[in-house]
């Protein structure tokens, strides 16, 4: 089996950093210990945690892997990864953090552990300081959906806030002045961004936010039904609502279908996209959209580009999104949609005459 010096020799680089970096030790850059790596292979070294670093990245998570929290954006995401693994001889393992990790471990040692060689990670409100210990410690990753003021912190992302803006003005040019908005309880950049759009809105229209129309949801279809049936039971509802995730907003579509609530025409819809969900719905629903697998295939040919070292240089894009009108949207009727309980505890659909 080579030794260390053999390895050394090979690389042309000192004892001390070939010691260092099969070892896992820190102040390695992640080329120099790929070049050793590569070495040690060629050589025979052998070392329990000795792999082909430049083979697998993963796409982590901080901590669950799957939740209906996340909504549809992970899916869309993960065909944008494999779609940026393409032709390049690289294997993808999907990680929790959380679960997976030892607490004595480093993040840099976990992942080699693991056999990776670079992470994509998805970031939220509660774990971004995950990001950057990654960062600290050298290790390959990109954050994917989220953003940081950090420059040393990899990320590709969308910006919602314009399009969410656009959008809740939309509805206003349409003559809508009580707007509601179900928005994704989980806070992120992205949900933030579109919170702070229809807040705007609403303030450059000269139209009062009130914090009764605002509904945290899960971001599922239960979710979706369940904040219409909340707004439209409200005393004074909207006649017009602003969904912050795809498939609340399918939730929110069929909600309306069982509850005899018509679209646009009693209540105006207008939803968020990852992919190509909108076309789905009966109807299409109006939307801000982002695409997902793009940031997945972005971020994934950028982590193959620093591993293999063909590049060195930092990524923090930010990508745009658009508003696309379909046929959730018209002028309000003059008739708000409530649902009262009757004498038997049922639902019940009642139009009450108002103006929009």
């Amino acid at each position: 089996m080579a030794s260390v010096r053999q390895i050394a020799a090979h690389a042309g680089i000192s004892v001390a950093t070939v010691s260092r970096a099969l070892n896992d030790k820190p102040n390695v850059s992640p080329l120099t210990r790929n070049r050793v790596l590569a070495s040690a292979r060629a050589l025979g070294y052998q070392q329990q945690q000795l792999v082909t670093i430049s083979d697998t990245i993963a796409l982590a998570y901080p901590q669950e892997i799957v939740h209906s929290e996340y909504g549809a954006f992970d899916a869309a995401l993960l065909s944008g990864v494999l779609k940026g693994l393409g032709a390049h001889r690289v294997d993808l393992i999907i990680l929790s953090i959380e679960r997976d990790k030892r607490p004595e471990e480093s993040y840099a040692s976990f992942f080699r552990r693991k056999g990776v060689g670079g992470v994509i990670l998805r970031s939220f409100d509660n774990s971004r300081q995950v990001a950057e210990r990654i960062t600290e410690e050298r290790f390959p990753m990109i954050v994917v959906a989220d953003r940081f003021e950090n420059s040393t912190v990899n990320f590709v992302c969308t910006c919602s806030f314009e399009d969410s803006q656009r959008a809740v003005e939309h509805l206003v040019h349409l003559g809508h002045k009580r707007i509601g908005l179900g928005i994704h309880h989980v806070r992120d950049t992205d949900h933030r961004d579109r919170f702070e759009g229809y807040k705007t809105a609403l303030e450059d229209h000269g139209l009062e936010y009130d914090p009764s129309l605002v509904v945290d949801i899960v971001a599922d279809i239960r979710g979706g039904a369940s904040c219409v049936r909340h707004l439209i039971g409200l005393s004074s509802p909207p006649s017009a609502v602003f969904f912050t995730d795809p498939t609340a907003t399918l939730g929110a579509i069929h909600g309306c279908h069982e509850l005899g609530i018509r679209v646009p025409e009693d209540l105006s819809l207008i939803g968020f996209d990852d992919s190509d969900v909108r076309y789905h719905a009966s109807p299409p629903f109006t939307a801000v959209c982002q695409d997902a697998g793009q940031l997945g295939f972005e971020a994934t040919q950028w982590l193959i580009k620093r591993i293999s070292g063909e590049t060195r240089e930092p990524l923090q894009h930010v990508r745009p999104t658009r508003f696309e009108i379909n046929q959730t949207t018209s002028s309000p009727s003059g008739r708000l949609s409530r649902i009262v309980r009757n004498s038997d505890g049922e639902d019940e659909r009642n139009l009450d005459d108002a103006a929009g």
